[in-house]
């Protein structure tokens, strides 16, 4: 039931008539560059560790570190 060669070709032309041949390399890039991030955001590793130290938790004491977590537009 997967996708055959002929259903790849015309799945092709459809997107070529449509955006051109001349989009297709930033399409590509755009699509690439997309699966790349989802990979890497799903890997689960957070960019940003916002949890207290061991420190700050017994003595209740701030290292005089501040982190912004406003949104920014």
């Amino acid at each position: 039931m997967g996708l055959g060669m002929g259903e790849l070709l015309v799945i092709l032309v459809i997107v070529i008539v449509i955006f051109g041949a001349g989009k297709l390399p930033q399409i590509g890039d755009a699509l690439g560059r997309s699966i790349k991030n989802f990979k890497r955001a799903s890997a689960g590793k957070d960019e940003i560790d916002v949890s207290p130290k061991q420190g700050e938790i017994a003595d209740g004491s701030k290292s005089g570190t501040t982190v912004d977590v406003t949104k920014k537009s």
